[in-house]
């Protein structure tokens, strides 16, 4: 798993103007991305972020890097419990609630849409994909827009900024680390 691949699909995340991102990359032996996930979050950490291994299928893994305290933040909506009480999910920690979309992400044939919550997306917006089984969204970007359509624009164009700038940067040399801002 290279770093550019987490420059390249989590700069919003690594710049923290987002709970998390997720991405998928190949590998040939499950001992890479464990090795791999291991020596980014002892770098990333103590900037307040971590790297989790959501699904490894096929030689492709899917890679959760987010913001655990953003996530807390996050799931103290009354909006956002209910959304996730309804899909099963011990709503008291974030933490458990990790652990259970990552069983629903290695055991359930239906995908868990809910994973947007852990993304930051709005509650509107998940719920409505959910609700209306991804039709009849008001737009598309990072995500279906189901709730406020200028405020998702505005935010998919700061999330497109910030990515290009990452990129840009890291293509120059800057580290991971620089481009971490500590929470």
């Amino acid at each position: 798993m290279s770093e550019e691949l987490i420059v390249r699909h989590c700069s919003p995340t690594l710049a923290g103007m987002k709970t998390g991102n997720l991405f998928s990359c190949a590998y040939t032996k499950k001992s890479e991305i464990t090795e791999g996930v291991r020596r980014l979050n002892r770098r990333l950490v103590s900037k307040g972020l971590r790297v989790v291994p959501m699904r490894l299928c096929n030689h492709r893994a899917l890679i959760y890097v987010y913001r655990p305290e953003r996530l807390k933040k996050d799931f103290a909506s009354v909006y956002v419990k209910k959304l996730l009480h309804e899909r099963g999910y011990p709503c008291d920690d974030p933490q458990r609630c990790l652990v259970r979309l990552i069983q629903r992400l290695r055991t359930d044939t239906e995908f868990p849409h809910e994973i947007g919550l852990f993304l930051g997306y709005p509650p509107e917006d998940v719920q409505g994909f959910i609700e209306n089984k991804a039709a009849c969204s008001k737009c598309t970007g990072c995500w279906k827009v189901y709730g406020d359509e200028q405020a998702a624009q505005a935010l998919f164009a700061k999330y497109k900024k910030c990515t290009d700038i990452y990129c840009a940067q890291w293509a120059k040399g800057k580290s991971i680390e620089r481009l971490t801002i500590a929470s």
